[in-house]
């Protein structure tokens, strides 16, 4: 089938005992069991639920992985992939990454033991050099947020499998419609599903995929003993907008691509950073390894009044820390979604206050470029 098809038709489209074409939800935290010495499939949610289970049967089919996990956020989901390490472990981590994975990886995992270390993984001779013999786990994202950085991930996860070290790649922004990481090597695909997965800025969900056994058990494990599971109706929500994500997708990467082609010839707009657009560094790479741009670019303007003035002056997209839903969404990353790295490396990152990132909604391409046209013209003013 393809790609679009399988979100649809994942295997579970009708349920088997109702003929329902949309999963049910089991809003139960127990299961009863026949008798005191027999424990059916189910037992109690925090273990495993069936609504649950479709969705987490779902985002590994469409992964190309054998094991899904549904977490009750991204973060959440990202912890548990972290998890699986030991304290004394050496995790790289790539430096241009979301504010919330920063935050975790250098103010709490340090806390059990853990070494981090950041990394510019668009250099694949960069993750080279820092790999040490204690090294258990790269950490990737591609492309990145909001710089949109891209990395090799056929190399990274071909480097790693040489010193027997596990990878995880975050692939939120492209979600499996556009890149299937599993099938490039990586081990572990992690997802923030209260974005495009979701795709309706109602539900905050996370999910964990793997196709290796061993790690399955590991991220279970986590799973069941931390309890951060994602509950039953949050589930069906996440089922819900996973067969919309082709059509939202497709129109929110083609806004995206005319967007970042025309700001990249307004005079207020020093830079635009979009995988789509000829020029951006990595766009080969980036094309050989996943099937569109994505709907998200960032741009940077002339200085931070511009684009606070620019942000301040837009009337359709909301401003707020997310992306990928129906509504488009703008934001300073450096304020905002990447506040909590220190000052020095977001200057060092080139994440400055003139930098705004733009998640492109479903509304009309004309509708969204009138109001970038009224929010520069506002931006410019005070210059004047």
């Amino acid at each position: 089938m393809g790609k679009g098809t399988k979100l649809i038709h994942s295997g579970h489209e009708v349920d088997e005992a109702t003929g329902a074409v949309s999963a049910p939800i089991y809003q139960s935290v127990i299961f009863a069991q026949p008798d005191v010495d027999t424990v059916g499939k189910w037992e109690y949610t925090r273990a495993g639920n069936p609504t649950r289970a479709v969705l987490e049967e779902t985002i590994a089919e469409l992964e190309g992985g054998k094991y899904g996990f549904a977490f009750g956020s991204g973060m959440a989901a990202i912890a548990a992939a972290f998890f699986i390490f030991s304290a004394g472990d050496h995790i790289l981590v790539a430096r241009d990454i979301y504010g919330g994975t920063f935050r975790l990886v250098h103010r709490l995992l340090p806390r059990f033991g853990f070494k981090v270390e950041f990394v510019d993984t668009s250099d694949i001779n960069n993750i080279k050099n820092a790999i040490r013999p204690e090294t258990r786990a790269l950490f990737l994202e591609t492309p990145s947020n909001p710089l949109m950085k891209i990395t090799d991930l056929r190399a990274a996860a071909n480097l790693a499998r040489e010193h027997n070290i596990v990878t995880i790649a975050d692939n939120t922004l492209m979600t499996p419609y556009l890149q299937r990481p599993l099938e490039l090597g990586i081990d572990i695909v992690v997802h923030s599903a209260t974005k495009y997965l979701g795709g309706h800025s109602d539900c905050l969900a996370g999910l964990v995929v793997t196709g290796k056994e061993r790690l399955a058990k590991e991220i279970r494990f986590i799973q069941n003993s931390i309890g951060a599971v994602l509950a039953p109706h949050d589930c069906w929500l996440i089922l819900r907008g996973i067969k919309t994500l082709k059509v939202r997708m497709e129109q929110q990467q083609r806004s995206a691509a005319l967007l970042a082609e025309w700001l990249s010839g307004q005079p207020e707009v020093v830079e635009v950073f979009y995988p789509g657009l000829p020029g951006h560094p990595g766009r080969e790479l980036h094309f050989s390894q996943a099937e569109g741009a994505g709907g998200v670019l960032s741009f940077r303007l002339q200085n931070q009044e511009q684009a606070r003035r620019l942000i301040n002056s837009l009337h359709l997209p909301v401003i707020a820390s997310s992306l990928g839903a129906v509504e488009s969404i703008v934001s300073l990353p450096a304020t905002m979604s990447h506040a909590a790295l220190p000052e020095e490396t977001r200057r060092e990152l080139g994440l400055t206050r003139e930098l705004v990132r733009l998640s492109v909604g479903l509304e009309d391409f004309e509708d969204l470029q009138a109001d970038l046209t009224q929010a520069l013209e506002a931006a410019r003013s005070s210059q004047d």
